[in-house]
């Protein structure tokens, strides 16, 4: 078997059936993953045909790579020859990578910059039951500012029916959307959606760092501990209590322990349903009854 369909069934082995062949120009392509949605470019990979086959690839969405070579080399020569492809192959991603990050940037803060201040009648804050705060509008959708070091590098868009998007190629990781204004001594929660963190804002007046989701609490957190080392942080948890696992409370537990900060959850009386899982959800059913 060539190399190229070699190649190919470990890209299937990692993302399924694909129904096209991988090109050996020892550049950096870009694919659709299995399973996203249409016309996304998640997945990448680039694939050395000469002297020991080998490629490295892996997905935008989901992070990390994953390395593949014909063989095993078998000298110290073919073994320097098959490193040096894999550093290439990861410099060529990193470097795409901040190239994408830094196109998102870019077109955040244009969105940014020509939205228009947030409707309080939009239909995602009436079913939330939640003020604007500083959020912008474009078109239908809500812009959610996402920063790192105090600059907009990407936005979250929330439409009318609560679909949520990033921008694809920005930077999620260690960035938040912040409510409010970190101040020493005071308290700083950290949450998981907007809408939790808008409510948490109403409720305590403490700043709020929005993570977004729940695999970057522990990123936010390590971020906002090493700049705002007189803030009083305080991991603010989902409770997915009908999700296995409940992927919300294990990673505020995680990320509350690894930084060693304090931890609430929402204070359920038992009288909710189990639907419910964050403050806002909890907000609202009490503002109901």
């Amino acid at each position: 078997m060539d190399c190229v369909s070699q190649f190919r069934q470990a890209l299937e082995g990692a993302f399924g059936p694909l129904d096209w062949l991988p090109i050996p120009d020892n550049m950096i392509h870009r694919f659709r993953v299995p399973g996203d949605k249409p016309g996304t470019l998640n997945g990448w990979y680039l694939l050395f045909a000469d002297g020991i086959a080998s490629g490295v690839f892996g997905s935008w969405k989901a992070g990390g790579s994953h390395t593949w070579s014909s063989r095993k080399p078998s000298n110290p020569s073919e073994a320097r020859m098959l490193t040096e492809r894999i550093n290439q192959a990861r410099q060529q991603r990193a470097n795409e990578q901040r190239q994408r990050q830094q196109a998102a940037a870019d077109y955040a803060n244009r969105l940014w910059r020509d939205a228009r201040r947030a409707d309080p009648a939009h239909l995602y804050l009436t079913r939330k039951a939640v003020r604007p705060y500083a959020l912008r509008q474009h078109g239908d959708a809500l812009l959610v500012p996402l920063v790192h070091d105090g600059q907009v590098v990407n936005v979250q868009r929330i439409y009318p029916d609560g679909s949520k998007r990033f921008l694809s190629g920005g930077m999620v990781s260690a960035c938040y959307s912040p409510l409010g204004l970190i101040t020493p001594g005071q308290a700083l929660y950290i949450c998981e959606g907007w809408a939790t963190g808008a409510t948490l804002h109403a409720e305590t007046g403490a700043a709020v760092a929005c993570a977004m989701n729940a695999g970057n609490l522990l990123p936010v957190a390590q971020r906002l501990q090493r700049q705002h080392r007189d803030a009083v942080l305080i991991m603010a948890g989902d409770d997915d209590r009908m999700t296995e696992g409940n992927p919300g409370r294990t990673a505020a537990i995680k990320a509350a322990a690894t930084i060693g900060c304090g931890l609430v959850m929402p204070p359920w009386s038992g009288a909710e349903p189990l639907a419910l899982s964050d403050f806002n959800d909890l907000a609202n059913w009490r503002a109901a009854q």
